[in-house]
C-alpha cells in the first residue's frame, strides 16, 4: 500500500508547522523551500489541510500559514483523509456485493490502520523528534 506524495508533503507541512512557534506563520515559499517542492504543488495541499480545519491562512505581508487547531487533537489520520479522501484502498473487482471474503479481509486491516493513525497525533509526532 501506497500514499501519495501529497499525503507525504501534508505530513511533513504539519510537522514544520508544529515545529515553529505557535503565534508565527509561514509562507507557502519557505514551506515549499524546505520539502524543495514547487510552491504552487504544495498550495494545492495547503488549501485542502486549510478546508479540513487543520491550519489556516492569514493574508498580508507577514502572513503565511500556521495550527488553527491543537496540535494534539491532529491526528496522523485527519491530515491522510483530508488528503487520500476516506475512501477504502481497495476495490474489489467482481461484483459479489459486501460480502466478498477479500473485501472483508481487507476493510478490517483498514480499520486496524485507521484507528493506529487516528490514535497518532502531531503531538505524538513531536515528541519523536526531540
Amino acid at each position: 500500500m501506497k500514499y501519495s506524495r501529497a499525503t507525504d508533503y501534508a505530513l511533513h507541512t504539519m510537522l514544520f508547522l508544529v515545529q515553529a512557534t505557535p503565534k508565527e506563520t509561514m509562507s507557502v515559499n519557505k514551506l515549499a523551500e524546505l520539502q524543495d517542492v514547487s510552491p504552487t504543488y504544495l498550495s494545492k495541499i495547503l488549501t485542502k489541510l486549510v478546508k479540513a480545519g487543520m491550519i489556516e491562512s492569514l493574508p498580508g505581508m507577514s502572513g503565511g500559514y500556521k495550527l488553527k487547531r491543537n496540535w494534539a487533537d491532529i491526528s496522523f489520520l485527519d491530515v491522510i483523509q483530508a488528503i487520500e479522501g476516506t475512501a477504502s484502498l481497495f476495490d474489489c473487482s467482481f461484483d459479489h456485493g459486501p460480502q466478498c471474503p477479500i473485501q472483508r479481509i481487507i476493510l478490517q486491516g483498514e480499520n486496524k490502520m485507521e484507528s493506529y493513525f487516528r490514535n497518532m497525533t502531531l503531538a505524538d509526532l513531536d515528541k519523536e523528534i526531540q
